[in-house]
């Protein structure tokens, strides 16, 4: 049997275990704390990162972008990703920004995490600006409709959905739904998903960091 391993706040570990459920691909799940020296993903995984999905094939899988190329090979059915370069590329761009904001987002959760004398403002503000300017620019990339792009349901809608939801639970003073209109009613068009709703992300405790 595979296995997942997640935080259960994750949007990466979220990404990972969406693509498997649209796959109808059957899998364990196993939550790990990856802030704690005794996290499962470090037996896996040297950089103590997740998700990790553990196969009986082919090993250990690591990051959630490897993970769906993975799952997209072996499983092409339903494809999450389009046939020609060009929209492929397209959809793999709405990836990257959206992984990009998630990255600022965990960012801005750890300096938050420091003691508070040692938290930089700075620091949290040029994270915050990335956050800004990638919400802004999925925005302005929408295609109206049900799917992100007009392509069918795939990975940018996979991506954003996972982006939105961690926003939604790490960082609810960003109101993006009133600067992004559009994603906000994508977000609820995904939320409906089955794949969604049995995904929804929890938030982890991350002790204080010196």
């Amino acid at each position: 049997m595979r296995t997942l391993i997640i935080a259960s706040a994750s949007p990466f570990a979220r990404k990972a275990r969406i693509a498997l459920l649209e796959k109808g691909v059957a899998f364990e799940v196993e939550v790990d704390n990856p802030w704690s020296p005794a996290a499962r993903a470090l037996v896996h995984n040297p950089l103590g990162k997740i998700p990790v999905l553990l196969t009986e094939d082919d090993g250990a899988i690591l990051d959630s972008r490897l993970i769906v190329e993975y799952v997209e090979a072996k499983w092409p059915l339903p494809a999450l990703l389009p046939p020609d370069a060009r929209n492929r590329i397209a959809t793999r761009q709405i990836e990257v920004l959206a992984d990009g904001v998630c990255e600022a987002v965990v960012l801005i959760v750890l300096e938050r995490a420091r003691l508070p004398q040692l938290q930089s403002r700075d620091w949290i503000m040029r994270q915050f600006a990335k956050v800004e300017a990638g919400v802004a620019e999925v925005e302005r990339r929408l295609v109206p409709g049900p799917c992100y792009n007009g392509l069918g349901f795939g990975l940018a809608d996979i991506a954003l959905g996972c982006m939105l939801g961690y926003l939604d639970l790490r960082m609810p003073e960003f109101a993006w739904r009133e600067r992004a209109p559009g994603l906000d009613r994508l977000f609820t068009t995904l939320s409906q998903r089955e794949s969604f709703r049995a995904t929804r992300p929890a938030a982890q405790t991350i002790a204080s960091l010196a």
